[in-house]
């Protein structure tokens, strides 16, 4: 009888002890390129976070229906940069960029001082993509590794936000910080 309830207390110690590791974890609202494992999507992050405006060539994301995130460029005037499911490379608004995803918020790629990062090369890189088409594939030619050729020139599979954040962690060699959009 003395088994079951040392299992009882043991399962409840190790739950105690899960649920502390994820709300440390889920309190860190950054990527540390120091910190492996570290890549926090979107939708764990604190709300009432201070809001930001992105400027032309920063990263913005979104959260889909809680599996993925979908990123594009800040290309400025209320427009973003993205490479749609169809391959089609378009400029839309915010409000489409969230249309049909789950998610209610537009995240900004910024430093520790909540000032958006990103590059006028990217917005260019970007706008000079418009209207053209890429044979999108979920894994291999995906809206993050769009994002990632525009802002740093070339083209590699990134699979996953995980991966677009480790390269944008280390392209910036800071932690990032994803703070809400102000639209």
């Amino acid at each position: 009888m003395a088994l079951p309830v040392w299992l009882l207390l043991a399962g409840a110690a190790a739950a105690v002890e899960y649920r502390a590791q994820r709300n440390k974890i889920q309190a860190r609202r950054y990527f540390d390129p120091g910190e492996p494992g570290m890549a926090l999507s979107p939708s764990q992050w604190l709300p009432g976070a201070r809001k930001v405006e992105p400027t032309p060539g920063s990263v913005v994301v979104c959260h889909v229906f809680g599996v993925v995130e979908h990123s594009g460029i800040w290309l400025g005037d209320d427009t973003i940069a993205e490479l749609h499911g169809s391959g089609l490379i378009r400029g839309i608004s915010p409000k489409r960029f969230l249309h049909k995803r789950s998610g209610a918020r537009i995240y900004v790629c910024c430093d520790r001082h909540h000032r958006p990062l990103g590059s006028e090369l990217a917005a260019q890189r970007a706008a000079e993509q418009l209207f053209t088409a890429r044979d999108y594939h979920l894994r291999n030619n995906n809206c993050h590794r769009f994002v990632w050729s525009c802002l740093s020139g070339s083209e590699q599979r990134i699979s996953s936000f995980h991966s677009l954040n480790r390269r944008l962690a280390d392209h910036y060699q800071q932690a990032l910080y994803w703070d809400p959009c102000l639209w």
